[in-house]
């Protein structure tokens, strides 16, 4: 086995006030694990655009990401962000792009079978056709011993009951937020978290650990999952396995740029479990990974040698 490490789905462009910015969370997992010496690799689709040949130039050529990334006859997908006058940012998602389309081809299908763990998401399984690549991709990977990571990444309206329950299946780590939680609680039938209707936010919800576990808990016996990561931003993530929980607080950095942070911290936490690192050795490794981004300018920083080191010691 080749052991890629894929990060596989959306990738696009924000289109920003002041230009356009590479983004997609699969894109960003796979530059992650790829900083800490695995053997990354984002998949998805491209349209024959500009847009398409500047994705190639800013992954391969100056990021040295390998890739797999198909031409169709969609453009290359673009999130539109407006500022409203109080400068809170506005998204629009467009549709009927490239990786909405994303093809099952003998290439990604003998990628699927030399991969050692994957991360996907909700957001490119918004349509049939790239819902079922991903779903194949997965059925196709080898059953033993590989790590099949849903980072779920809700967005919008662009996500179903369906969708998340299928993907439920699939995996066996799932990477979730406080925000999340609460919505797939709902959207899953579990018992509500005791004095939600009392919370003025889902963060606020969460503030009973008895209730947030007891959540999870029901979460990883109902899909027989590994491990459940949850983010709950400054005030910390937790790992959550079968018999055990660990915590982490967030540490407090000077923040320049908080895009990708949650990517970078699903890539190396994974790529530290990966290289044998305990949980709580994993956990720590991404949270302060993510810290570093967070100090960073855009999604794709370079490490430090001491990061690095980390993972590869």
């Amino acid at each position: 086995m080749t052991d890629y490490i894929v990060g596989l789905g959306e990738i696009l462009f924000d289109c920003l006030p002041d230009g356009k910015k590479l983004g997609g969370a699969p894109a960003n997992f796979a530059y992650h694990v790829s900083q800490l010496g695995l053997n990354g690799m984002a998949v998805s689709a491209i349209g024959d655009d500009e847009d398409g040949r500047l994705v190639c130039e800013k992954l391969s050529a100056r990021k040295g990401l390998k890739t797999h990334l198909e031409t169709v006859d969609f453009p290359t997908g673009t999130v539109q962000v407006t500022l409203s006058g109080a400068g809170i940012p506005q998204y629009d998602i467009c549709l009927g792009v490239a990786y909405d389309n994303i093809p099952w081809t003998p290439e990604i299908e003998e990628i699927a079978r030399n991969t050692r763990a994957v991360c996907f998401g909700s957001l490119a399984q918004r349509t049939a056709v790239s819902r079922a690549t991903i779903q194949r991709f997965l059925d196709t990977m080898p059953a033993l011993g590989t790590l099949k990571v849903f980072d779920i990444n809700l967005r919008q309206q662009w996500y179903s009951k369906e969708i998340v329950e299928e993907s439920m299946k699939r995996c066996n780590v799932l990477k979730i937020n406080d925000e999340e939680i609460v919505e797939v609680a709902r959207m899953l039938d579990l018992p509500p978290i005791r004095n939600i209707a009392q919370a003025t936010t889902a963060s606020e919800a969460l503030l009973q650990p008895v209730d947030f576990e007891d959540q999870a808990r029901q979460l990883l016996r109902r899909y027989e999952l590994q491990m459940l990561v949850l983010t709950c931003g400054a005030q910390g993530s937790y790992v959550l396995t079968e018999g055990d929980l660990h915590f982490e607080p967030t540490p407090k950095v000077e923040v320049v740029d908080t895009v990708g942070a949650g990517d970078s911290f699903t890539g190396s936490f994974c790529a530290a479990i990966l290289a044998g690192k305990s949980i709580p050795e994993a956990h720590k490794i991404g949270v302060d990974v993510s810290a570093f981004v967070c100090t960073q300018a855009g999604a794709m920083p370079e490490y430090p040698q001491e990061l690095i080191d980390r993972v590869r010691g």
